[in-house]
């Protein structure tokens, strides 16, 4: 008899167990989807977007459409550094018939612009782009001579970029401060720095991995030589949300 309600009560947590298993899954899966969209990249970058995120048992599938190649990419680095992410399905599709052919002047003036929107050491709404024939040239307002010339630095380490032209004009900063939108979580850091080192001739062949706990990135992976490895860390450093990089890539 010992033994017969023994077996019973096994069953009966077996199959509770069971049930509970989808239900939890299904918590999960909710504050995957929660977390997407209330980051600060779904919230800032891609809030113009049309993205429709759907996620099952980890597995996360993008669908809808993008305004820009860049942000199909932002996206799916955003959503794979969020907590249960196991896989992302990018479905994401850039609007508009015609798109800017890769390396034609109108496409690096999108690319020049989404690069200064990543660093929070320049300003990417102060700042005009033009591009003809591969030259660069900005125009705007710098609120330092340092700005300035940081601004040239991160546009002629686009690749695709043949020469820069810096006519900004150093002006003295308002006392309103640039909105972040509100704190940066650490999937949209991871996100953005991913991008950053993507975006950057400079770094965008290096083999890196990027996590982020609580705005410190750590960064592994394989540089060609210290300097890579030193162009890495301040790219990352200069990215918006981020306290301090540890670099613990090795040089091949």
């Amino acid at each position: 008899m010992k033994a017969k309600n023994y077996l019973a009560l096994m069953l009966v947590a077996v199959v509770l167990l069971a049930l509970s298993l989808p239900v939890q899954a299904s918590k999960k899966d909710d504050q995957i989807v929660s977390s997407a969209k209330n980051s600060y990249v779904f919230k800032n970058n891609l809030k113009n977007d049309d993205i429709k995120i759907q996620s099952k048992d980890g597995a996360v599938i993008l669908t809808g459409t993008v305004s820009e190649e860049s942000h199909k990419t932002l996206a799916q680095e955003t959503v794979a550094g969020l907590s249960g992410v196991k896989t992302v399905d990018n479905r994401l599709e850039v609007k508009g018939a015609s798109l800017a052919a890769t390396n034609s002047d109108a496409w690096l003036v999108t690319k020049v612009k989404t690069t200064l929107l990543f660093h929070s050491s320049v300003s990417a709404s102060a700042t005009e782009v033009n591009v003809t024939d591969g030259i660069v040239t900005l125009r705007g307002d710098a609120a330092s001579q340092a700005q300035k010339d940081l601004t040239t630095e991160y546009a002629k380490d686009i690749d695709g970029v043949k020469d820069v032209k810096n006519e900004m004009v150093v002006s003295t900063p308002s006392k309103k401060t640039q909105s972040t939108g509100g704190k940066i979580d650490d999937a949209s850091i991871t996100g953005l720095a991913k991008m950053t080192l993507l975006y950057h001739r400079s770094t965008s062949a290096l083999n890196t991995s990027v996590t982020t706990n609580n705005g410190v990135v750590t960064l592994t992976g394989k540089a060609k030589n210290a300097a890579e490895k030193d162009l890495a860390t301040k790219y990352v450093n200069d990215v918006n949300g981020v306290k301090s990089v540890k670099n613990q890539m090795t040089i091949e």
